[in-house]
């Protein structure tokens, strides 16, 4: 893998390099007589961009980059056009040090900063700012980013402004706001796989001075790259729709009132995974190579039977207020944000015979006797695990048999907040900043695994059996709780200018979240098939933890707080050249898992494991300890950087050496057995990080600019109770490192009319997904093969017995998984345009993923199932897009 990485990154970057430099310099070669003619009409026509000094609002006032003591990428509204930037991913793919993953659903969007991973079902990490409004909901993130002027990506802890879950960063958009002058603008564009993308803006003055008004529309759709090949259709298609407005009112020259509003639907595949196997002994035993498999040779196939689906709608509200008085500026802002998520998708619970005993997965494995999916699976006809039974099934998840189910979440968020601040003029020498923030959220989340009986399902999470159980897709599990968070926050911040070349900064905010959690399940419906004493026969409570609470679960609250300073510091050492040093403290709020998250785990994970070795005689393994309850994230970040220009800004830089200690990291782990499965909050005790990052920006002539940064960084587990073997270990979800390039070519043809070509190249570093990496865990595989003496006995009967099966132990030890192989390998990815675009409009070419490099988007090991949940990447895709404005 290695060699085939540097060989595809090789030639990219080659036939890149080759295109961006060859024809700048048959361009330059002619540029005296090209300026000559330009000058007989009247001179040279201007298409660069101009280089003008850049100004950042990460401290919620206008400051000159140069000035802000942070680390901060700034994308000008000239570099997010000219890189074709509509969602996340475009603009993050240009930020070194920062990372994404959206995989599952579409509201669910983790990014990494520096280390700090926002972890699943949890909160982001970063504070995400459009046009100074905070948005808290973590599915806001999925948008189209339109109408775009600048969008600024601050790294290290910024929880002292923005305050909770601002500990890696902040993401701060700025919109462009309407004014006196009429415009309307539009983008077209289609590409391959059926992809289509269209929007539309027009904003102008309702009433001149006074009142202004903007509109938008946008529309995508797509096929995506892969096909259920089951069910003939595509596995990942994508459709989405969005419609906003915004009034702008300025009674006066010192107060405005904006006002805006954001409806938008997605409809959209889910769950587009594929399950590898980690069970290295068992493969070796039964010499079946593809029971142990590196994750990123795996050859995609997607069979699951049901149709999944995503469906998203969104409403936002906002009102913001600015009133300009001499002394200072009266900002406050109200939000109002409902946003409800759902998906329907097959199940991953035919490993483990959920189904077994149903009628219809036996005549639906019956049907499908020999169809040919993945190795190691197989499908024998007889869906139970071939592990309780020879003569049964090897099945991964998301088979095309029912035997699965069908697996229903919902993770709906409604949420008000509003922040009232007094802000002193910037043309002072001591600025202060002081206000009040309030936030209250009502979130609902919920995971069921339904029976599939065979037909089109009914959509529901909770669906009640009914007097005939051979019919309906009735729930077997379910996971399903109302969280309420009420949170209020002060703050302040004070800059002083010690003399003319050295500024100190300290900003203050606390921050007091209360969180309460309901659980919803009725305790009082029990399940048809799945029996907790491995009967099959049914008459289980829904939620595992009503064994030990059989009148049902009482309502819970916590508050977590915490006090969130910064301290920085700042020194022009020259006109064009600034050092910087800061330390601040990050804070996430801790919370509640679903009710039920510990009994599930103790009950079908560490009570499965034990029965595999009850004495605990051969194994040194521990349990894995999980809470209904997961613990606030706290970090210390300290950071010494410098930024410079020369040359009359033609080339500026900037860099930063960091590290940072995280208390009770907040990660995402996933569980997947008998039971169904479970997604979960777990903290990791202790972890440290390091690193340098680096970015530059030259125009090295009118007509051609580059930009290039990179970030390498260096973590360890240092402490992590709930799995103490992985000590040691890297920090899941973060690159070894990133490198982002860019260089953008831009020649007048005509008139206003130019050529323009850019190119974009992101390289992302080896990454493990998992606190669990280059080690072994046991899983609950081990139980069938000794503890419930299965597999061993019926081999033997058969005359046969490898030589694991000999062991003291029974076997125990084929179950036992090898997580060597679940590390991402590098990748690199290049993105090319170009076109001719003149004043008013613009045709461009575009091809995303250049070299059609296969990759994985995200690996989610599940330890205990023994393998990884795995997506693909996205394949090369081109086009041709339209723009006017007017």
């Amino acid at each position: 893998m290695k060699t085939r990485f540097l060989r595809n990154s090789f030639l990219t970057t080659v036939s890149v390099a080759t295109i961006l430099f060859a024809v700048p310099a048959v361009v330059f070669a002619q540029e005296s007589e090209d300026q000559n003619a330009d000058e007989a009409a009247g001179g040279p026509v201007q298409v660069a961009r101009e280089t003008e000094e850049v100004f950042v609002t990460g401290r919620r006032r206008k400051e000159s980059f140069q000035d802000i003591p942070a680390s901060v990428t700034v994308l000008t509204a000239d570099v997010l056009e000219a890189a074709g930037v509509q969602r996340a991913v475009d603009f993050i793919r240009l930020t070194p040090g920062v990372t994404i993953v959206n995989a599952a659903e579409v509201g669910d969007t983790q990014v990494n900063i520096r280390g700090i991973n926002g972890a699943r079902d949890a909160e982001n990490s970063f504070a995400f700012i459009v046009d100074g409004i905070l948005l808290t909901n973590p599915a806001a993130f999925n948008r189209e980013f339109v109408d775009l002027q600048q969008i600024e990506i601050l790294k290290g802890p910024q929880g002292a402004i923005y305050g909770r879950n601002a500990a890696a960063g902040a993401i701060i958009v700025t919109t462009q706001a309407p004014d006196n002058t009429f415009r309307a603008s539009g983008i077209a564009s289609y590409g391959n796989n059926r992809s289509f993308y269209t929007s539309a803006s027009v904003s102008g003055p309702l009433s001149e001075d006074q009142l202004y008004f903007q509109a938008h529309f946008d529309y995508r759709t797509t096929d995506g790259f892969y096909t259920n090949t089951f069910r003939d259709e595509p596995a990942d298609r994508f459709k989405s729709y969005n419609i906003s407005g915004r009034l702008l009112w300025q009674p006066s020259s010192q107060t405005s009132v904006d006002m805006k509003v954001r409806y938008g639907e997605v409809d959209a595949s889910s769950i587009v995974f594929n399950s590898v196997f980690a069970l290295e002994n068992f493969a070796n035993a039964l010499g079946n190579p593809a029971a142990f498999k590196n994750v990123n040779e795996h050859e995609f196939a997607f069979q699951n039977n049901i149709r999944s689906d995503n469906d998203q709608d969104a409403l936002e509200l906002s009102a913001k207020l600015e009133h300009e008085m001499d002394w200072g500026t009266l900002t406050a802002w109200v939000l109002y944000s409902d946003i409800n998520n759902n998906l329907i998708a097959d199940g991953t619970s035919g490993s483990f015979g959920f189904f077994a005993g149903d009628q219809v997965c036996q005549d639906s494995a019956a049907a499908l006797a020999g169809f040919p999916v993945p190795a190691p699976t197989f499908i024998s006809g007889n869906p139970t695990p071939v592990l309780v039974d020879l003569e049964g099934s090897f099945l991964g998840a998301y088979t095309p048999l029912t035997c699965d189910g069908i697996q229903e979440q919902i993770r709906n968020q409604s949420d008000i907040s509003f922040e009232v601040r007094l802000t002193s003029p910037s043309d002072q020498r001591l600025r202060w900043e002081f206000g009040v923030y309030f936030l209250s959220i009502d979130r609902e989340v919920g995971v069921s695994l339904n029976r599939d009986d065979g037909t089109t399902p009914t959509r529901g999470l909770f669906q009640r059996a009914g007097s005939d159980t051979s019919v309906g897709n009735f729930t077997e599990a379910l996971l399903w709780d109302d969280f309420d968070s009420t949170v209020y926050a002060f703050f302040g911040n004070i800059n002083y200018d010690l003399n003319d070349d050295i500024e100190a900064s300290l900003a203050l905010r606390y921050d007091s979240e209360k969180r309460e959690v309901t659980n919803l399940v009725d305790p009082t419906v029990t399940t048809v098939f799945l029996a907790y004493d491995g009967s099959g026969t049914g008459g289980s409570p829904l939620n595992p933890a009503f064994l030990f609470n059989p009148e049902g679960i009482s309502p819970q609250s916590r508050t977590f707080d915490k006090l969130q300073p910064k301290v920085s510091i700042t020194w022009d050492a020259a006109p064009a050249l600034t050092f910087w040093a800061s330390w601040g403290v990050g804070f996430k709020s801790g919370g509640f898992n679903n009710s039920g998250s510990r009994a599930t785990i103790d009950i079908f994970i560490n009570g499965l494991n034990a029965l595999a070795d009850p004495e605990g005689e051969f194994f040194d393994f521990p349990p894995v300890v999980i809470s209904d309850i997961f613990r606030e994230e706290t970090s210390s970040a300290f950071e010494v950087g410098f930024k410079g220009r020369t040359n009359d800004g033609r080339f500026s830089y900037e860099g930063a050496f960091y590290y940072v200690d995280v208390d009770d990291m907040q990660f995402f782990e996933f569980f997947v057995g008998p039971f169904g499965l479970l997604r979960v909050v777990n903290n990791i005790d202790n972890v440290k990080i390091k690193g340098f990052e680096f970015a530059a920006y030259a125009r090295l002539h009118d007509y051609f600019t580059v930009n290039a940064g990179f970030n390498v960084i260096d973590t360890e587990i240092k402490s992590f109770a709930s799995r103490p073997d992985t000590v040691g270990n890297k920090s899941p979800y973060t690159p070894d490192y990133t490198i982002n390039a860019s260089a953008e070519f831009r020649y007048p043809v005509r008139g206003d009319m130019s050529f323009f070509a850019r190119a974009d190249a992101a390289w992302i570093g080896d990454t493990w997904f998992h606190a669990v990496q280059d080690q072994e865990r046991m899983t609950i595989n081990g139980f069938f093969i000794s503890g419930a003496g299965f597999f061993c006995d019926q081999l033997t009967d058969l005359g046969f017995q490898p030589p694991a099966c000999d062991a003291p132990d029974n076997g125990a030890a084929l179950g036992i998984g090898n997580y060597a192989l679940t590390k991402r390998d590098a990748y690199v990815t290049v993105n090319l345009r170009a076109g001719i675009e003149t004043e008013n409009w613009a045709i461009i070419g575009f091809v995303k993923n250049l070299g059609n490099n296969n990759y994985l988007e995200e690996i989610i090991p599940a330890p205990e199932f023994g393998g990884s949940f795995i997506h693909p990447g996205s394949l090369r895709s081109y086009g041709i897009e339209m723009r006017g404005k007017f």
